[in-house]
């Protein structure tokens, strides 16, 4: 068994290419867990000298190709050696990589395949790389750059040995990362993420969250998605950090082993959307002999943290070591490569409790004590995510005059500093609405606490009812609770009423042999939460809610087919 030295080593620092080299020589690696990604024949712990002998050698190869510092790889793979190898390749050549998202569902195969094509045509791909699983998912049309194998890159017979690699000089504002967010495949954004912003926002997350290259950290998270790709494999990649990798599909086929991997090989740090820490509760309940009191950094982001779900979470988990502390409540977002706010490692959840109302109608986040049983206030319950991480500034604005608001007070979070994107990849006018002076704009609406970040929701996702400014979150979160709904597969949305007036849209995925009944009790619960009823209750299939590659639920998309009349319905 390899075992991670437990005294930690210095951090790397310098370029992208600088930290890969120093971090080869850490003695530490890969360890592949889950049927997914353990190699058929070889060692399923990998070093990272390893990894990067065989990266060089990827990047001499893609040289000798042609292909030059500054190009951009589109490489579309599973969780994987060769993915990993590829993505340090391409780095160690001074060339991007362009991770594309897997097709999560095959009944919107057309949809993969145009989504697929319109980022590698907008992200100007040199080179597009093809795990031979995937090659029948997609086919080359005109106009499309050349296409091959992965194996094609990876050191074989043939082929240029690392020795051969040109390191390319040092130049802070190349690309190393071009990640397109999940949105509408007619206008992909890809946010750029040159080498100054990569090792900021890497060096920033490190000291927030007090990482060092001791840790043996745990994910499953596809390298797809920014929490993956930057939050997973860069950090412990570009600083020798040990890692215990699993993919996405081991994951949600088996919540459970998420836990077991921790346990078997003591890891300290992990990471998953709020809905990963619901499926891991249940599964915990069915489990035995398993230590977590060596995981004292469990990061809950992505998606909105739900406190009770993270109640529960923590609840299952102590008969198993784990301590409350160890919760880790964030905010990162792709526009800063991936950490934007944390709190203090150690202290665990603390909530600000809220009166909805109040919060709703006058855009103020009035505290009210969470014990109360005044039938005429509602509590709303938020997540302190803490202060921004070194080297980024926070201001919660007016989202029409921009003007600073005072604690307390809900508006559009803004945010300055070293791990901010320049901007959208061939999207000026994107790039130019993202920013204001300086300042990124996130469309999330946000107050400060005591210099600590609080999100609300989107603004544009904000349901308009009665004169009240409804949260999509809190329908949704009360309609998930109810039995015969899929947790987190539900979603809220408005729609216009009688004379103009928004009115409220609930769709649910739902197993039950009595629709009614749970129609009725999803009709309550969304009175309950906005003052008013649904305009329709609409049930739907399991798998069948509209989604990100990430697993984010798509309210826009699925206000479409409501009004399209596309909703697979139950019965």
């Amino acid at each position: 068994m390899n075992v991670p030295s437990t005294s930690p080593r210095p951090l790397p620092t310098g370029s992208v290419i600088d930290r890969l080299e120093v971090s080869a020589d850490a003695p530490t690696g890969v360890r592949f867990v889950g049927s997914s990604v353990v190699p058929a024949e070889g060692p399923a712990y990998v070093s990272w000298r390893e990894i990067h002998d065989d990266a060089r050698a990827v990047g001499a190869t893609l040289q000798a190709m042609g292909l030059v510092p500054g190009d951009h790889v589109a490489i579309l793979g599973p969780t994987s050696r060769a993915l990993m190898t590829i993505i340090r390749g391409c780095w160690m050549s001074g060339m991007a990589s362009m991770v594309l998202p897997l097709p999560m569902r095959m009944a919107s195969l057309d949809a993969f395949v145009e989504g697929t094509r319109a980022r590698i045509r907008h992200g100007d791909a040199k080179l597009v790389l093809i795990d031979d699983q995937l090659a029948a998912f997609y086919e080359t049309a005109p106009g499309d750059p050349p296409t091959m194998s992965m194996n094609a890159v990876l050191p074989g017979p043939g082929r240029p040995s690392g020795d051969r690699l040109e390191i390319p000089p040092h130049d802070p504002e190349r690309l190393v990362i071009l990640q397109y967010t999940s949105g509408s495949t007619s206008e992909p954004k890809g946010v750029m993420i040159p080498d100054r912003v990569l090792t900021a926002n890497v060096d920033a997350s490190c000291a927030a969250a007090e990482l060092d290259t001791a840790e043996v950290m745990v994910s499953w998270l596809p390298l797809y998605h920014d929490m993956g790709l930057v939050g997973f494999l860069s950090i412990p990649m570009l600083n020798g950090v040990e890692l215990v990798q699993a993919g996405p599909q081991d994951f949600m086929a088996h919540p459970g082993h998420w836990m077991q991997w921790i346990s078997d090989w003591k890891g300290t740090a992990t990471a998953g959307p709020n809905f990963a820490w619901v499926l891991a509760t249940r599964a915990l309940k069915r489990m035995t002999d398993i230590d977590l009191s060596t995981l004292t950094l469990a990061l809950s982001g992505a998606e909105p943290v739900d406190p009770n779900a993270v109640e529960a979470f923590v609840s299952a988990a102590a008969p198993f070591g784990f301590s409350a502390g160890s919760i880790f409540p964030a905010f990162g977002m792709a526009e800063v490569a991936i950490g934007g706010a944390f709190p203090p490692r150690h202290r665990g959840l603390r909530c600000d409790d809220v009166d909805r109302v109040v919060m709703e109608r006058e855009r103020v986040a009035r505290p009210v004590d969470s014990g109360s049983t005044d039938p005429e206030v509602a509590v709303r319950r938020l997540p302190l995510l803490g202060k921004a991480v070194p080297g980024l500034e926070m201001r919660v604005v007016d989202p029409e005059t921009r003007v600073d608001l005072p604690e307390r007070q809900v508006g559009e979070l803004l945010l300055r500093g070293t791990s901010v994107t320049p901007g959208y990849y061939k999207r000026p006018e994107a790039t130019r609405a993202m920013f204001h002076e300086g300042w990124l704009c996130t469309g999330d609406l946000a107050y400060l606490l005591d210099g600590e970040l609080v999100i609300c929701g989107r603004i544009k996702d904000v349901i308009i009812v009665g004169g009240r400014n409804v949260f999509p979150e809190d329908i949704e979160r009360a309609v998930g609770s109810l039995d015969g709904v899929r947790a987190g597969n539900v979603i809220a949305f408005g729609v216009d009423g009688y004379k103009g007036k928004e009115t409220v849209v609930v769709v649910a995925e739902v197993k039950t042999d009595d629709p009614d009944s749970v129609r009725q009790a999803i009709h309550h619960a969304a009175l309950e939460v906005s003052g008013l009823p649904p305009r329709d209750v609409m049930l739907v299939r399991p798998g069948t809610l509209p989604k990100t590659s990430s697993g984010k639920l798509q309210r826009a998309k699925c206000r479409e087919s409501y009004l399209a009349d596309e909703l697979d319905l139950v019965g």
